[in-house]
């Protein structure tokens, strides 16, 4: 039985697509760096930054930590709170809690932001805990994130788990810990590979996921 929910932050409870692209785009703007398109900026939500703009950008890891570093200088001011929390997601949260499930948050965006994206969207009362990435980037994937909110719990029998993302990293790090997933279709993961990851449950909407649990 399922007595602990993991959601995903970015494009699972919010949709966060306005503050992370103009951030994305005031960094490049700073390097001098072409933008392929502004569409193409959505595949930095979600996955870890550094990651990103490796791919993106072609850039080794140094280089890319430091442009992290511009990123930030726009996003820990005004992206941060350029965001919208996704329909149903108020309500979703709400049952599960009253169904008597524990909730939290597991995010690769770093876990102060998290703290205040949620603090700011009325959330923060909903999760048991908010559990996310580090500054330094030293924690920063997925299965890391999820393994350190497990180890914060003391939480040993993952079957009694189960993570909601968007993105194939949440299916990923789930199933490499024990734990049970849902991909959501309404975020800003690539859904070809959200399928390919094989999550146990697909669901199109907030709501569908307390037909789930």
């Amino acid at each position: 039985m399922i007595k602990y929910v993991f959601f995903d932050l970015d494009g699972t409870i919010i949709d966060s697509c306005e503050g992370v692209t103009n951030a994305v785009a005031y960094s490049l703007k700073k390097f001098n760096i072409p933008i392929k398109s502004r569409e193409s900026l959505k595949s930095f939500i979600g996955p870890p930054l550094v990651d990103s703009y490796m791919q993106y950008c072609s850039f080794d890891r140094e280089r890319a930590l430091k442009v992290v570093e511009t990123y930030r200088e726009y996003y820990r001011e005004i992206g941060i709170f350029e965001f919208k929390v996704y329909d149903g997601i108020k309500e979703l949260l709400q049952n599960l809690r009253q169904r008597g499930l524990k909730l939290f948050i597991a995010t690769s965006k770093p876990e102060v932001f998290a703290k205040q994206i949620l603090n700011k969207a009325g959330l923060e009362g909903e999760f048991k805990g908010i559990f996310g990435a580090t500054l330094d980037s030293s924690r920063v994937h997925k299965t890391d994130v999820i393994s350190y909110a497990l180890d914060s719990l003391s939480l040993n029998d993952t079957a009694e788990a189960i993570m909601v993302g968007d993105t194939c990293f949440d299916v990923l790090g789930a199933k490499s810990l024990g734990m049970s997933s849902v991909g959501v279709t309404y975020g800003y993961g690539d859904i070809d590979e959200l399928n390919s990851s094989a999550p146990d449950y697909i669901v199109n909407t907030p709501l569908e996921i307390l037909e789930i649990l």
